[in-house]
């Protein structure tokens, strides 16, 4: 078989996987990471196995380089290894013991405090500050910061799922993380090797 019929065989196999028969996209342009996007699951269970070391910084690496509105840089990430926190993390989340057990917890956070800051050292007024538009913005700026840690982590083998079930209690995670005000974890993100 070759190389190309190879490639096309994958990618017949990858769409019958994610759409099944009945359905899905014609066949078009074909590489990895195609592949590992359409590979794509959310993982509930996870190995006690740690990380590689150096794994977080990738991540980040990856989320900084995303897109992010006007360039104001409204994501802050926080991993979180306290079992302690864990465990309230893992209460606030409706008893979702894996975020107790995945060796990598992340929160994602809409963080406004740093332009806040900056507003109020520079002494210039920050007018879109209060505006609803100005924290959807937030919003959708973490998620894709955090889409490109899930395809980086993904690239590397580990599993990932969001925890949108951080917005339980916005107040009590916040308290727990230390947050300042006007900052706000959108999510949660778990990340490890998937237990068979």
């Amino acid at each position: 078989m070759d190389s190309l019929t190879a490639a096309t065989s994958s990618q017949h196999q990858a769409l019958l996987r994610r759409y099944g028969a009945s359905g899905g996209p014609a066949v078009g342009p074909w590489n990895e990471v195609m592949a590992s996007l359409l590979d794509h699951r959310s993982v509930r269970g996870y190995k006690p196995d740690p990380v590689p070391p150096g794994t977080l910084e990738s991540l980040v690496a990856a989320a900084q380089s995303a897109a992010t509105s006007s360039n104001m840089q409204w994501t802050s990430v926080i991993a979180v290894s306290d079992p302690a926190k864990k465990k309230v993390l893992a209460e606030i989340a409706g008893n979702q013991k894996h975020i107790e057990q995945c060796p990598l917890y992340l929160c994602w956070v809409a963080d406004m405090t740093r332009n806040a800051l900056i507003s109020a050292e520079q002494k210039v007024e920050f007018e879109t500050m209060p505006w609803l538009e100005t924290f959807l913005v937030a919003c959708i700026d973490v998620a894709m910061a955090a889409q490109n840690a899930v395809v980086a982590a993904e690239s590397l083998g580990l599993g990932t799922v969001y925890i949108g079930a951080m917005r339980n209690d916005p107040e009590r995670v916040a308290r727990l993380l230390g947050l300042p005000k006007q900052s706000f974890v959108v999510f949660g993100l778990f990340v490890g090797y998937a237990a068979e």
